[in-house]
């Protein structure tokens, strides 16, 4: 029960304190990938396998250990499992950059949101208005409900602290290589991929939560999973566009669109159905994103109590 307890130590740790402020282990992964990237770019898709196995394969190993050393040590694996999970949760930070956008729209700051919205989004902010804004704030909420909360607790929950380190390696070079620039379109392949992958499930269940809870919002569970069923497969991303679709239909709003990333020009599609969100809907998608979570981590402890009452009674059977 160490796993499924200190997940919850560790969510809790994130909700009431947020990201450290110095020394996030999350910000030193990314300078060691740069710096191994330095020495292992080359423009094609094996090299760009060989840096992604090398980190991820590390962060993993590192989680291994972690678990070893702890095996007969339930109060060490419990703290361990904590915090490895405060590192890669940022629930709390997402909130608090959403939240801050969004009182800036409402003080018509609308230099200010532009350039708060940038802790979120990597679309040009030159070209939104306080409209284009409220809607790059509400799916970005959506997105990293998934990847910086749901994600981390399921590979949690079936993988403790290794499943934890890997999947926020994963999902941190997805973020620096994966993207389809003329750098990366290739070296960032296998990073991409791999995210896709491990993404699969954890989105698909943030879609579900989010249409569970759709009525505590304002909206209906039937509205939420018609928009996932008619409007995630336009969405070029196979994983974020159920959990967009799914918050837009949960807050009875239509997100997706064109986004302009630079030179890059970029058609979403139309998720969900009725008048695009405001800035009084970044707080409603707060709400949401706060609802998800929690039914995230109720199921990651009922898996991760689960197994361990599955590995207790073998253990038992074998002893007999």
């Amino acid at each position: 029960m160490a796993r499924a307890a200190g997940l919850a130590l560790g969510y809790l740790a994130d909700q009431l304190l947020g990201d450290p402020r110095r020394g996030h282990p999350v910000a030193g992964f990314g300078r060691t990938a740069a710096a191994l990237e330095r020495r292992t770019y080359r423009d094609d898709r094996v090299a760009g396998a060989v840096h992604t196995a090398v980190l991820v394969g590390a962060a993993a190993g590192l989680g291994v250990t972690a678990d070893r050393t702890t095996r007969t040590r339930p109060v060490a694996r419990t703290l361990v499992t904590a915090a490895a999970t405060w590192a890669v949760l940022g629930g709390r930070s997402l909130g608090r950059e959403a939240a801050a956008v969004g009182a800036l729209l409402d003080a018509h700051d609308l230099p200010g949101a532009r350039r708060r919205i940038t802790h979120l989004v990597g679309r040009d902010p030159d070209t939104l208005d306080g409209a284009g804004i409220a809607r790059a704030c509400v799916e970005s909420v959506a997105e990293n409900t998934s990847d910086a909360v749901v994600a981390p607790l399921v590979w949690g929950a079936v993988a403790g602290v290794p499943g934890l380190l890997a999947y926020r390696a994963v999902n941190t070079l997805d973020a620096m290589i994966g993207h389809r620039s003329p750098r990366y379109r290739r070296f960032g392949w296998a990073a991409a991929r791999l995210d896709d992958l491990a993404n699969l499930v954890p989105a698909r269940l943030a879609a579900a939560l989010a249409a569970a809870a759709a009525p505590l919002v304002g909206g209906t569970p039937s509205d939420a999973l018609r928009a996932v069923r008619r409007d995630a497969g336009s969405h070029p991303s196979p994983n974020a566009g159920p959990v967009e679709a799914a918050f837009a239909g949960a807050l009875g709003r239509t997100l997706g669109g064109v986004n302009t990333y630079g030179d890059t020009v970029e058609d979403r599609g139309t998720l969900g159905d009725g008048p695009p969100p405001g800035a009084a809907d970044i707080s409603r998608a707060l709400r949401l994103s706060a609802l998800v979570g929690v039914g995230a981590l109720i199921a990651a402890v009922a898996v991760a109590g689960g197994r361990g009452a599955v590995f207790s009674r073998r253990a038992s059977a074998g002893g007999r």
